[in-house]
């Protein structure tokens, strides 16, 4: 199944390259690569689940397939936030790297929906308190949080 925003808005090239988007904002001047990205974006949207203000999105069961489809979705909501000069790719010697271009933050700030008003509050929060970490480090947090899930599930599995 292919995602078509027009029936789909959920993971749509628009809603993953905004989130995309207000991150590297957040980030502001630093780069980041398509990985770290993706890691991010899972992050921003369940921010809960890692001490953060509540998530963007209902916090599903099974979670854990996400991030199996997000490099895909993060990728294409890139092409089209570059294709609106919104973002830049940079090619340098760590590889392509992704930051806000000039027009960003005016865009971002035109924007006043509660969704982007959450996810931008968020992104900030996520760049606040996870900048810092290394794409190893972000990982293995995201892999602990799938571990405990996957038990949990198998737990009420078990009991149902």
């Amino acid at each position: 199944m292919t995602s078509d925003f027009k029936s789909e808005p959920f993971n749509s090239p628009l809603e993953t390259g905004l989130r995309s988007l207000a991150i590297l904002e957040a980030a502001f001047p630093s780069c980041y690569d398509l990985q770290r990205l993706v890691e991010m974006d899972y992050l921003v949207v369940h921010s809960a689940d890692v001490g953060g203000p509540a998530s963007l999105h209902a916090p599903l069961p099974l979670r854990a397939g996400e991030l199996l489809v997000r490099r895909q979705l993060i990728e294409r909501g890139l092409l089209l936030m570059m294709s609106k000069g919104l973002i830049e790719r940079r090619v340098t010697t760590d590889g392509i790297q992704y930051v806000a271009g000039d027009t960003a933050s005016p865009y971002l700030a035109s924007l006043t929906a509660p969704y982007t008003l959450q996810l931008r509050e968020r992104a900030r929060w996520l760049v606040d308190n996870f900048a810092g970490f290394s794409t190893e480090e972000i990982r293995g947090l995201i892999h602990r949080f799938f571990e405990h899930w996957t038990s949990e599930f198998e737990t009420a599995k078990a009991i149902g």
